[in-house]
């Protein structure tokens, strides 16, 4: 599932980078030779359990200054009352090929995650204190290729993520726990709450997952998870996820990719019902106007800082269980083709992400 899903994702990102006119061309040939690694894959030792102690190995975390996560736009700020913990898993940062997974010490890597975490984990901060950890995530060209090392380096990053859990849990105390992740990082969520949550004490202290930017099956993902899918807008205890598409809507390379992957229990996703949680009502497959749309990070060119605006972008699940948002808004260069608005998952809604984990850390304390 991991290499077929994000292989799709990957071509249409490889297209917005290197241009749709050598694609045609040259097609998938090009790409991978552009960004799959040529080097052996390197089983590097684990990180140790007392790792993630450290402030450095951690992009976001309570009493780490400079936190991107505690960032916000004009007219919001963190909270001050820090009632959860927020576990977020950035989605990939890492495009060299160099590696199949990235050095914990990367730069390059490090700053695109505290854009990712500014977009998408400060969605959070005003319920919950956020930890984000850095991991050896999964270089972006394993995701174009069959090779055994592609596994393999998914297998690393996430063995990072379940060490850097562990750790939060050491350090978050007893208070509710919500999980969030995109992408890549959706996809180590989804392993996470199978072998860490699934039929665990610890799932009585979940408020929410947000699997965002990563199909759900309903059928042969949910019932492994040890959350079931949300199905009103102040349910605790349950998971969310949405992928996002303009208008008209070009999603085949991403459900061809579905229909031929495995879910959470080996059974075959094709012709399974895709979950779609309409981040602005929370409940599935619904529609909303644009005036529900409490507002829409608009990033600034040089991505640094962002405006939020409410009442521009609507939303609606289609039959397939994708996430429709009416005519294309100008959010900047990074759509995908096919009105693939995959990169800003949770920025067009935001202030909706922020409310809705609002409500249910409520509900859950109403349990």
């Amino acid at each position: 599932m991991a290499r077929k899903f994000l292989y799709a994702f990957s071509v249409l990102i490889v297209l917005v980078i290197a241009g749709a006119f050598a694609y045609a061309i040259w097609g998938v040939d090009l790409i991978r030779l552009a960004m799959v690694p040529r080097a052996s894959f390197v089983a590097l030792p684990p990180e140790p359990a007392a790792a993630y102690g450290r402030a450095d190995m951690w992009l976001a975390r309570p009493d780490k200054p400079g936190n991107p996560a505690l960032w916000t736009p004009a007219g919001y700020t963190p909270g001050k009352d820090s009632k959860a913990a927020v576990f977020f898993i950035h989605p990939t940062s890492y495009l060299n090929r160099a590696r199949w997974n990235a050095p914990l010490d990367d730069a390059e890597a490090n700053a695109r995650a505290d854009l990712f975490l500014r977009a998408q984990a400060s969605a959070f901060n005003e319920i919950g204190a956020v930890w984000a950890p850095r991991y050896r995530q999964a270089t972006f060209g394993a995701f174009l290729t069959t090779q055994a090392a592609a596994n393999q380096a998914l297998n690393l990053a996430y063995g990072d993520v379940s060490t850097a859990f562990d750790a939060f849990l050491a350090q978050a105390g007893d208070r509710p726990i919500i999980l969030a992740g995109h992408s890549q990082g959706a996809l180590h969520l989804l392993r996470l709450l199978r072998e860490k949550v699934a039929g665990k004490p610890l799932a009585k202290r979940i408020v929410a997952a947000y699997l965002i930017g990563w199909p759900v099956s309903r059928t042969v993902d949910v019932p492994m998870l040890g959350l079931p899918e949300c199905r009103t807008a102040d349910q605790a205890g349950c998971l969310l996820s949405w992928q996002s598409f303009a208008e008209p809507a070009d999603p085949a390379l991403i459900l061809d990719a579905y229909a031929a992957s495995s879910g959470t229990d080996g059974k075959p996703r094709r012709g399974t019902p895709m979950i779609c949680t309409n981040p602005l009502t929370g409940t599935p497959d619904a529609a909303a106007p644009a005036e529900a749309n409490l507002g829409t990070l608009f990033p600034a060119p040089d991505l640094a800082s962002a405006t939020i605006e409410p009442k521009r972008v609507p939303a609606r699940c289609d039959a397939r269980g994708l996430l429709l948002i009416g005519a294309p808004p100008a959010l900047g260069g990074y759509v995908l083709p096919g009105n693939n608005y995959h990169v800003y998952d949770y920025s067009l809604f935001w202030a909706n992400v922020r409310a809705d984990a609002a409500r249910r850390l409520a509900a859950f304390d109403k349990k």
